[in-house]
C-alpha cells in the first residue's frame, strides 16, 4: 500500500457533526444510496446546495451554445467557445488547487461562488438586452470557466474535513449522483423552457440558484489548511510541486492514469451523430441520438441511488481497477450492437461502471494525499476530468474516419481492458491500495 495514506492524519471535524454510529442497514437498505454522511450538517448544507447548482449550471451549458448558434449558424463557432472555456478551466484549475492548500477553503468558495453568480448575471444582461455578440460571450465563457477552476479543487478537498475518511466513498457518491442527475434534468428543462420563457431567463435562474450555493458555504466552518496557518505561497513553484508529489505516489498517479485510459480511449460521444444517422436511424434518428447521448448519465444515476452495493469496500484500488474495465467492456459491447435499446443498456451498464470509478478514484485522492496537497490534487482532477473527453473527441472522431464507427468504438473499447488490465498486471500498487 502507498505510504502517503493519510489515516494518522488529525483531521478538523465540523463542531456540529453527529458521530453516533449509525444503525446498521437491514435487507434492501443494504443496497440503496449510502446517506451516511447527510448526518454531517455541514457536508448535508453543502450537498442540498449542489442539488440546486446541478441543474442550474446545466441550463447556462446549454444556453451558451445555443445562443451562440443562433448568433452565427455555425457549429464551428460553437466548437471555438468550448475551447475558449477549456483553457482558462485548465489553467485555473491547477493554480486553484494550489491556492486551494494556501488559504481558507471555505473563503475561495464564497469568492468563486460570487464570481460564477456574477458571470451567470452578466450573462443574463447580455441576452435581454440583445447584443448578440459572440465575443462578449466567449469572455464571460472564458471568466466563468476560470472562477469554476479556482472553485472545484477547493469544494472537493473540503470533503475529506467534513467527513470521516470511512465515509468519503458515500460522499463522493451523493455527490456525482446529484451532477449526474443534473446531466440528464438540465439540458430536458432548459428544452422545456427556451420556448416558454425564453433563453436570457435561463442564465437569470442559474444565477439566483448560485445564491443558494454561497449562502451554503457561508454555513460551513472555518477549512484553514491544517499546517501553515493559511499563509502560505501559491505560485508556479507550488503547482510543480503538486505534480511531483503525484510522481513520488504510485497510487495517485495509477488513479489519474485510470480516467485518462478509460475517457481517452473509451469515451465514444464524438460517435454518436454518425451511429444516430448511419446505424440506429430505423429507429429513428432524433431518437437514436438523444437516448444515446442520455444512457451514460441515466446508468450513472442508477449506480449512485444503489451506491449501498459498494461505497463500504475498502479494497478501493481493485474497485477502480474493475470499474474501469468493466467500462471498456461495455463500450465495446456498445460498439457491437446492432440493435438501439441494446446499445443504450450497453451504455448505461458504462455508466454504472463510471459512477463506481469515479467514486473510489476521488476516494483515493482525498485519503492517500496529506491535507496540504489534496486542493491540488483535485486541480489535476479537474483538469483530467475536463481534459479527457476533449482528447476523446479527436481521437474517436479521427478513427471513426478511418475505421467506422462501430469498428473504433469496440476497438476503443477493448484497449481500455488491455491497457487497464496491462498496468494493474506491471504496477502492483493501485490493486493493493486499501484503507
Amino acid at each position: 500500500m502507498d505510504t502517503s495514506d493519510s489515516s494518522t492524519e488529525p483531521r478538523a471535524q465540523t463542531p456540529d457533526a453527529d458521530d453516533a454510529p449509525p444503525a446498521p442497514r437491514r435487507g434492501w437498505r443494504r443496497w440503496a444510496m449510502d446517506t451516511r454522511p447527510l448526518r454531517r450538517p455541514a457536508f448535508r448544507r453543502l450537498w442540498v446546495s449542489t442539488i440546486v447548482t446541478a441543474v442550474g449550471s446545466q441550463l447556462t451549458a446549454v444556453a451558451v451554445p445555443k445562443q451562440i448558434y443562433d448568433i452565427t449558424g455555425s457549429s464551428a463557432w460553437v466548437g471555438a467557445a468550448s475551447l475558449a472555456g477549456l483553457v482558462p478551466l485548465v489553467v485555473f484549475a491547477l493554480w486553484g488547487g494550489a491556492v486551494a492548500d494556501t488559504m481558507d477553503r471555505r473563503r475561495l468558495l464564497l469568492i468563486t461562488n460570487s464570481g460564477i453568480a456574477v458571470t451567470s448575471l452578466l450573462f443574463w444582461v447580455q441576452a435581454a438586452t440583445g447584443l448578440e455578440s459572440v465575443v462578449v460571450l466567449m469572455v464571460l465563457l472564458a471568466l466563468q470557466q476560470a472562477f469554476w477552476g479556482l472553485n472545484s479543487p477547493a469544494r472537493s478537498a473540503s470533503i475529506a474535513r467534513l467527513v470521516p475518511e470511512d465515509e468519503l466513498p458515500a460522499a463522493n457518491a451523493l455527490g456525482s449522483t446529484v451532477m449526474q442527475t443534473g446531466q440528464v434534468v438540465g439540458p430536458l428543462l432548459a428544452g422545456v423552457l427556451i420556448p416558454v420563457i425564453g433563453l436570457p431567463e435561463l442564465y437569470l435562474i442559474d444565477a439566483v440558484a448560485l445564491c443558494v450555493t454561497v449562502w451554503a458555504v457561508y454555513r460551513l466552518p472555518a477549512l484553514l489548511p491544517l499546517t501553515g496557518g493559511g499563509k502560505g505561497r501559491a505560485g508556479l513553484r507550488e503547482v510543480v510541486a503538486g505534480f511531483r508529489y503525484i510522481a513520488g505516489h504510485t497510487v495517485l498517479l495509477l488513479s489519474f492514469l485510470a480516467d485518462i485510459v478509460a475517457m481517452v480511449f473509451g469515451m465514444p460521444r464524438a460517435l454518436f451523430p454518425q451511429l444516430a444517422a448511419e446505424t440506429y436511424a430505423g429507429s429513428g434518428e432524433g431518437l437514436a441520438l438523444g437516448l444515446l447521448y442520455a444512457a451514460i448519465p441515466i446508468g450513472a444515476v442508477a449506480g449512485g441511488l444503489f451506491s449501498g452495493t459498494f461505497s463500504r469496500a475498502r479494497r478501493h484500488g481493485w474497485m477502480v481497477i474493475g470499474a474501469v474495465v468493466a467500462w471498456g467492456a461495455a463500450v465495446a459491447g456498445f460498439g457491437l450492437s446492432g440493435s438501439l435499446w441494446l446499445a443504450v443498456v450497453f451504455l448505461a451498464v458504462a455508466g454504472v461502471a463510471d459512477m463506481v470509478s469515479m467514486v473510489f478514484r476521488g476516494a483515493i485522492l482525498l485519503s492517500a494525499a496529506t491535507d496540504e496537497m489534496r486542493g491540488r490534487m483535485q486541480g489535476v482532477f479537474t483538469v483530467v476530468v475536463a481534459g479527457g473527453p476533449r482528447l476523446a473527441d479527436v481521437l474517436h472522431g479521427t478513427a471513426g474516419s478511418a475505421f467506422g464507427a462501430r469498428g473504433a468504438v469496440t476497438g476503443g473499447g477493448l484497449l481500455v481492458v488491455v491497457v487497464m488490465l496491462g498496468l494493474a498486471l506491471t504496477v502492483p500498487a493501485l490493486r493493493r491500495y486499501r484503507v
